[in-house]
């Protein structure tokens, strides 16, 4: 009988501060988290070179000139014929898909978007946690992080948004953000980090009873 593993998956709006809760859970529970991790993973698991995977990271689509060159590329590396003719997009994303499953079978791990609650939706101990937080809070993060002014955050967190949410809902069943989608959705203009962390903590300890 296969034994599965603790894995977290958590999705979240950019500026959210999910990425931090994804690694202070880590950290709590002395386990991986996997963020751009997983990019390199994905890439020496695939045999694509990892900046194919940023620049695909999270994005449903390219430009048919880029996918042209890089198709050129990657031909070099798979043999597989129906693999071939994917568009380099959906290459990438199984190729991600893969080693989201791999890292899953073989260890506890929190691991950070990347469509990876779909990935893992056969998995019954996988927790699928999505992170939100009022736009005021993430403008005014994002401005202080990044140095923006309030209008260049604003506009940088309506694009990334946008691309995480054509992204999974281009690849999965589900919608994303949607409270259905997920086991759990926390509100970072509400808890703190920490205090989310404990919630997680606190929801895997009630399913598990």
């Amino acid at each position: 009988m296969e034994e599965y593993k603790d894995i977290y998956t958590i999705g979240r709006e950019f500026g959210s501060l999910g990425s931090a809760i994804g690694y202070k859970l880590a950290e709590k529970l002395g386990i991986k988290c996997y963020d751009k991790e997983l990019l390199q993973q994905a890439a020496k698991e695939s045999g694509f070179c990892q900046e194919i995977f940023e620049t695909h990271d999270e994005k449903p689509t390219a430009s048919f000139l880029y996918s042209l060159v890089m198709d050129t590329y990657s031909s070099m590396n798979y043999s597989n014929a129906p693999f071939m003719d994917m568009p380099l997009n959906h290459k990438v994303f199984l190729a991600q898909f893969d080693a989201i499953k791999k890292i899953a079978s073989g260890e506890s791990c929190v691991i950070i978007g990347r469509c990876a609650d779909y990935a893992l939706e056969d998995n019954p101990k996988t927790l699928s946690i999505f992170v939100h937080s009022e736009l005021e809070d993430r403008i005014k993060r994002i401005s202080k992080r990044l140095d923006l002014s309030e209008r260049k955050a604003k506009d940088t967190i309506i694009k990334k948004d946008r691309q995480r949410a054509n992204y999974y809902n281009y690849y999965t069943s589900k919608k994303w953000g949607e409270a259905r989608s997920y086991d759990l959705c926390l509100n970072t203009s509400k808890l703190d980090i920490d205090d989310c962390v404990e919630v997680i903590l606190k929801y895997r300890e009630m399913l598990n009873n």
